[in-house]
């Protein structure tokens, strides 16, 4: 069985109708990035910062997987499937796909401010201030924020480096370090690109475009694949 690699960005999960900070009428509109994405807009408003994070929660609470997520999961009776995110919604997870690696954390998961190993698992979409780990310290989003390191990217790098497929759907492959990871899958490794988007980040390899939503060009890909090397 062929290993698949697939590497998901924000273009998926926004047909769930999770909102993306970049596209039109995107939270960068409504929000200043750095003001709710940053330690420094957590240290200067913890109350706007987990009101931001708590809204993105009752959102996803009421969003569902769509045909995409739905399509890698069924990838799975045919490929040793993968799938490194740049998302921090569950909804891969809601699908029913196997191993899933989360780069930029996860929205229903909290942790010590004091100690990153210590992480919980929210059971419902509120965490206020005063919410506290065992140690004593008030509890933030499990994200990881602009300007803090990605502590699971050289898991991700090695998940890659794995791929006899490597699959990029919903990225514009402009958001850093993660981007990077088109550089690593082995040259004999075909690369596959789903997006209806045009791609605005370097691409220094041989890839096939499918230019359609998630949910429609993975059912495409799911043929290709399953022609080419079943």
């Amino acid at each position: 069985m062929k290993k698949l690699v697939v590497f998901t960005g924000a273009g998926i999960s926004a047909e769930s109708g999770i909102r993306t900070f970049r596209d039109m009428g995107g939270l960068w509109e409504e929000y200043d990035v750095m003001e709710v994405a940053s330690y420094e807009g957590w240290e200067n408003n913890m109350e706007l910062v987990l009101k931001f994070y708590n809204e993105r929660r009752k959102q996803l609470l009421e969003s569902k997987p769509n045909q995409g997520h739905i399509g890698l999961v069924e990838l799975e009776k045919y490929f040793d499937v993968e799938i490194i995110t740049q998302n921090v919604d569950n909804l891969h997870e809601k699908a029913g796909s196997a191993r899933v690696l989360h780069l930029h954390g996860e929205l229903m998961k909290v942790r010590s401010t004091v100690d990153p190993s210590l992480v919980y698992e929210l059971k419902d979409w509120e965490l206020k201030l005063g919410d506290k780990c065992e140690k004593g310290s008030q509890l933030r989003p499990h994200i990881v924020w602009f300007g803090e390191a990605v502590p699971e990217m050289m898991n991700a790098v090695r998940i890659t480096q794995t791929a006899d497929i490597f699959v990029v759907v919903g990225s514009s492959l402009n958001v850093y370090p993660a981007a990077s990871l088109l550089d690593y899958p082995p040259k004999f490794a075909p690369v596959f690109v789903v997006d209806p988007n045009e791609i605005t980040g370097n691409i220094y390899r041989k890839v096939e475009f499918i230019k359609e939503k998630a949910s429609v060009g993975i059912s495409m890909l799911a043929r290709i694949l399953k022609e080419k090397y079943l």
